[in-house]
């Protein structure tokens, strides 16, 4: 369409917005909404994924790109003059990683994404020229293997330390909403996007036919969720850490946070110590508990500094052991390994799909399994971690095994059988796909 902004002349408006935060890092914002204009939802449709599950209104993304244009007009004027209405997000339940709980998620409409992509993207450019080098998670250019990756070089120069692990309890669910906005006003002023914000904020979640306003946490699977999860924890947790944490620490710390999972690592214990207590009393502060069960420091010091033999004392982040072992060149490394959790709900996961699927054809089942056997490799495919992918491998041939036994009455598919079964329909085999030091 002839007039129309290109993807690079939004990317040139986000670089202005971002050249200024940086350059004006105390000033808050008082007109950023003037940005938004039908090139800039147009672009924010662009990035919104067309391949989600429907919201509350039943529509999908090919319906809505029908009268496209049409669409984002009267979306910038409901945004703009104050008469956009925040629909419900719709709730749905998945499996958690233990046992049979459920974990409810939301899910918003079509149009919603695109205008919550929209106010992102401002908020982003502005926000990323504050958040710190520690922060990985759900920022542009950065990833949880990053944050792995970051997390092995502070571990291995340091030779290990005391390592503060934390979890905070049901954190998107507590976000306190008095809080985050007090926190977005240091920085972001503008009446339009603090007004789609506070929406989003109170828009609520319809479950079946119940509607429910929770006075806390974000906007459930909202777009924007992740940004302002990240904002409020670089004030309540990053921004402390930096500027008034460690000046006062006698020796190194460190902080790699992803989203709401984080790491401590500190060279003295008695810093450690003085943080774990204090750490509590920050976050009630900001309407915020740590789970005392899954909160814990320990000492994670190189072996051949007092911390016993190969393997040791061991943490969890992001889904991966971690633990310290010899290189090949026999120097000591901090190693990961697939966390037992992940482990068993990857497993968990695909006998469920292997059960509900089993009587489909073998062709498409080959399929299925491969995308989630190559998924798990993308992820898990780390070194030195060829062991756990590889066991994860055999155990989902298994599990196929067993429930292609159970497609009929007739006699049970033995291993030999099966054996020619994957000849003819193969699964992917484990490999490494990120290679750290070793």
């Amino acid at each position: 369409m002839s007039g129309t902004s290109s993807p690079q002349d939004i990317s040139t408006k986000l670089g202005r917005i971002a050249e200024l935060a940086r350059n004006a890092p105390t000033m808050a914002f008082t007109t950023l909404a003037h940005h938004i204009d039908v090139d800039w939802l147009r672009e924010a449709y662009r990035r919104t994924r067309k391949d989600g599950a429907t919201g509350v209104d039943g529509k999908t993304a090919e319906e809505y790109a029908l009268k496209l244009e049409e669409n984002l007009r009267s979306l910038l004027d409901r945004a703009k003059t104050g008469m956009y209405r925040a629909p419900p997000v719709r709730r749905v339940h998945i499996p958690k990683a233990y046992g049979k709980q459920m974990r409810p998620i939301g899910i918003p409409t079509f149009e919603d994404k695109v205008l919550q992509r929209a106010v992102a993207m401002v908020l982003e450019a502005v926000y990323e020229q504050d958040f710190y080098d520690g922060s990985y998670g759900f920022r542009p250019g950065r990833s949880a293997h990053d944050a792995l990756n970051a997390l092995q070089n502070i571990t291995v120069t340091m030779a290990g330390g005391w390592i503060l692990e934390v979890d905070i309890k049901k954190f998107f669910d507590t976000l306190d909403h008095a809080h985050l906005r007090e926190i977005l006003s240091r920085r972001v002023r503008d009446g339009v996007l603090l007004r789609l914000i506070g929406k989003w904020l109170n828009a609520g979640v319809l479950e079946g036919l119940e509607l429910s306003r929770p006075d806390s946490g974000t906007p459930q699977g909202g777009v924007i969720s992740p940004l302002l999860a990240n904002i409020y924890l670089h004030a309540v947790l990053d921004e402390w850490f930096v500027k008034d944490v460690v000046p006062r620490l006698k020796a190194r710390a460190h902080l790699v946070r992803y989203a709401d999972d984080f790491i401590m690592v500190f060279a003295r214990e008695d810093d450690a110590r003085r943080v774990y207590e204090v750490l509590p009393k920050r976050f009630a502060k900001y309407g915020l508990t740590l789970h005392p069960e899954k909160t814990r420091l320990l000492e994670f010091l190189r072996p051949d500094r007092g911390n016993g033999g190969e393997g040791g004392r061991t943490f969890d982040l992001l889904g991966f052991t971690h633990y310290w072992g010899l290189s090949r060149n026999g120097k000591w490394i901090v190693k990961r390994r697939t966390a037992k959790d992940r482990f068993s709900r990857g497993l968990r996961r695909v006998a469920e799909w292997c059960r509900e699927h089993r009587h489909d054809p073998v062709g498409m089942q080959q399929r299925k399994l491969g995308q989630k056997l190559r998924g798990h490799y993308s992820y898990f495919g780390i070194t030195p971690n060829f062991e756990s992918i590889q066991a994860f491998f055999h155990e989902v041939k298994a599990i196929w095994r067993k429930w292609l036994s159970r497609r009929s009455n007739s006699r049970r598919l033995n291993w030999e059988r099966m054996h020619e079964l994957l000849k003819r329909f193969p699964l992917p085999r484990p490999r490494i796909v990120h290679r750290f030091g070793t």
